[in-house]
């Protein structure tokens, strides 16, 4: 079976969007990731659901000299806004909150919640929109935020307060999801997907860009976010042992010191990369890697990028991480190390391979069903469910009479 059999619908299908007119109308994101930062989960799912309503994108806010609170709305597509709140420095925590609360009465001016999904990844946003009730509360809890560097420490109870108030729960992979699953009765995990016709551009490209062009030999590399997750020592180590490979690392560097980087000539630090260029990268690769530590912060991910990888066509060497375990390389369709020797082994192994058309066979069968529009698709299932039982149960009591009247009237005549 070859990759071009794969599905690639960009929408969703004509029962989805029926399915949806049962549903509020518009959609309000909380989120503590910028739009504009890393595409990734959050803009996969919102630009389709912007298909079929209105999505605004709420931002943590931007602290400047402004004496009034005010917000901004930036259209991305026909139905989607990212609102940034703008605030004054040097606000209190408590200050911060009482004047995004103001803002989101402002936002709500002739608007009616009921008519809105409340979707959050941040529990810190409860501390200014509790006090408003949506037609319908979804928390798509995409990592174990409280494990990550520098999280608020009232993360953990607000998080519990959430799951507590959401009517439906998302995870962002299955360990996650085993990890939460007795906290709430209606909880789904939906792991990373892919957007196959993107990434299946790689396999295509005859050539590259022009800061990855000049690098010459074989080309070993990750794209992401380089923060507290990374495993610094890991990459040292392979561009020590192997100084004829090129280390090919993309993204931003947060929340640790860009100092600590090693900076080996055959590590390559080519910056922040837009979505659509990923494929152009990806194309002249050899191997590409999650060089993820294992501790707190990575107990529980499921990295976006690992399907991608295989979605492209790359042999994929990950660290021991649970969601990449399994599936991944349960169907032996990528590589695990458990140690720096392991890591090198495996990327030389795969460097040795010549015919992949059997594993590649094997990669395309297993990524039939994986796509964002699959996965948009089964949360607006479970979503419409949801909502229609809610409205059941806070039906007024003569309407369930009634409702249960003509029940009896049919089950009678039958």
């Amino acid at each position: 079976m070859g990759f071009s059999n794969i599905a690639t619908s960009d929408h969703l299908s004509l029962d989805d969007q029926t399915s949806l007119e049962s549903l509020p109308k518009n959609l309000l994101c909380f989120s503590h990731l910028r739009w504009d930062f890393v595409y990734q989960r959050p803009q996969h799912l919102l630009t389709r659901f912007s298909d079929i309503s209105a999505v605004y994108f709420l931002e943590e806010p931007i602290f400047g000299s402004t004496d009034i609170p005010y917000l901004t709305f930036s259209q991305r597509l026909p139905d989607l806004w990212v609102c940034v709140p703008h605030l004054s420095h040097g606000l209190s925590k408590e200050e911060i909150n009482l004047q995004l609360k103001e803002l989101l009465k402002v936002f709500f001016i002739n608007k009616n919640a009921e008519e809105f999904i409340f979707w959050y990844y941040t529990p810190m946003a409860l501390q200014f929109s509790s006090h408003i009730t949506p037609g319908l509360m979804v928390y798509d809890c995409m990592d174990e935020l409280s494990a990550f560097k520098f999280a608020p420490e009232e993360l953990k109870t607000l998080e519990k307060d959430l799951i507590n108030n959401a009517d439906i729960v998302f995870t962002g992979g299955h360990s996650l999801y085993e990890h939460k699953k007795h906290l709430h009765s209606n909880i789904h995990p939906f792991p990373s997907s892919i957007d196959k016709k993107h990434f299946g551009k790689a396999r295509k490209q005859k050539s590259e860009p022009a800061d990855q062009a000049c690098i010459a030999g074989p080309k070993i590399g990750f794209y992401g976010v380089i923060d507290e997750r990374f495993d610094i020592n890991l990459i040292r180590a392979v561009a020590d042992a192997r100084p004829d490979w090129n280390i090919i690392l993309i993204g931003p560097v947060v929340k640790i010191d860009p100092g600590a980087l090693p900076r080996n000539p055959n590590i390559h630090y080519l910056g922040s990369k837009s979505y659509d260029e990923l494929p152009q990268y990806l194309s002249g690769w050899d191997v590409a890697m999650v060089p993820f530590m294992l501790n707190e912060s990575t107990r529980f991910i499921s990295p976006t990028k690992t399907p991608e990888y295989l979605c492209a066509g790359k042999p994929v060497v990950s660290t021991a991480i649970r969601d990449v375990i399994n599936p991944y390389e349960k169907n032996k369709l990528v590589t695990i190390a458990h140690n720096e020797e392991e890591f090198i082994a495996a990327i030389e192994n795969w460097l040795a391979l010549e015919d992949k058309v059997n594993w590649l066979t094997e990669v395309d069968r297993f990524l039939l069903t994986n796509s964002w529009d699959l996965t948009c698709a089964d949360m607006v299932d479970y979503m419409t469910t949801t909502f229609k039982n809610k409205k059941v149960v806070t039906m007024p009591r003569s309407s369930v009479s009634k409702v249960q009247g003509n029940m009896q009237n049919l089950l009678k005549n039958s």
